[in-house]
């Protein structure tokens, strides 16, 4: 398996949604419960720079390298994972009875890595998503 996948609905408009993936807010929301985010470079733009780094709850830094693939406003947003553990997610946002579901699919370039850190990936993806949605339900018109 190298790919993995997890939805969430969220009480807010798909515009609302998107709106948290300006650096300002993706700062505040990205990575797993814990962590937070130091930004170099987020050229939010179809081939535009992401380079950051995670700092972890356990002290330690985490350099990631991204370029923003695709982003198809306010519906899709697709990253790729240039530096270790490589890989292609793809964010896309639909209108729902709720108000938006967010599906999150993360596809991992090699099955033996994947299978390795799933462990860590799968509760990673759904801390990610709980941190999305109290962005948005924090501050719902932006900002």
């Amino acid at each position: 398996m190298t790919t993995f996948r997890t939805s969430r609905e969220i009480p807010a408009t798909v515009e609302q949604v998107f709106a948290a993936f300006n650096a300002e807010r993706l700062a505040r929301w990205w990575g797993p419960a814990g962590f937070t985010n130091t930004f170099d470079v987020c050229e939010f733009k179809n081939g535009g720079r992401w380079s950051f780094t995670m700092h972890g709850p356990d002290g330690k830094n985490y350099p990631n390298e991204n370029v923003f693939a695709e982003i198809e406003a306010p519906k899709k947003v697709v990253v790729q994972h240039a530096s270790e553990p490589k890989y292609r997610l793809t964010i896309t946002l639909a209108s729902s009875k709720v108000g938006t579901l967010v599906s999150w699919s993360q596809d991992f370039e090699s099955a033996a890595v994947a299978s390795r850190i799933e462990h860590i990936v799968v509760p990673a993806n759904e801390q990610n998503l709980e941190r999305l949605a109290a962005e948005v339900l924090r501050n719902p018109g932006g900002g």
